[in-house]
């Protein structure tokens, strides 16, 4: 989908809260994030990141889920790091969620990783969920929340 139709899409906002959501690694915020982040506001397309200090391995906020809920396009950057975080593969479950839902347009940005490892879950996505499994292997409902 090119910019211009996911602009007009958006709008015709519902009851959209955003229009954007942006699931990321941290490793991305000062560069790619920041520019795409930037760029969806110049064009008018209301986008939610979540700016704040994120407890490590903590569970998900209430309010992260809502805006996830309350996005029309849910944009997953997917870059090198991303499955290492708990917090980011909790996220794209919940974004999984929402598609099945409610229909919600997701779009892949892959950054500084290949489509193919994501989906392969291969080399570093092999390598981070093998380390969530050891991590978590005794919290059945931690597993059940990441994706695989």
């Amino acid at each position: 989908m090119d910019c211009v139709r996911i602009q007009s899409s958006l709008c015709h906002r519902k009851s959209w809260k955003y229009d954007v959501f942006l699931s990321f690694r941290g490793e991305t915020r000062f560069n790619f994030t920041d520019h795409l982040f930037a760029a969806l506001h110049r064009h008018g397309i209301l986008a939610f990141r979540n700016d704040t200090k994120l407890k490590k391995g903590g569970p998900i906020s209430a309010g992260l889920l809502e805006a996830i809920e309350g996005s029309q396009v849910l944009i997953v950057v997917f870059s090198m790091n991303y499955a290492s975080s708990t917090w980011c593969l909790q996220e794209l479950a919940n974004i999984a969620d929402c598609i099945q839902e409610t229909g919600q347009c997701v779009l892949p940005v892959f950054y500084d990783v290949s489509p193919s490892e994501v989906r392969k879950q291969s080399g570093n996505y092999d390598s981070a969920f093998k380390e969530h499994e050891e991590r978590f292997k005794d919290d059945a409902e931690m597993m059940e929340q990441l994706p695989r």
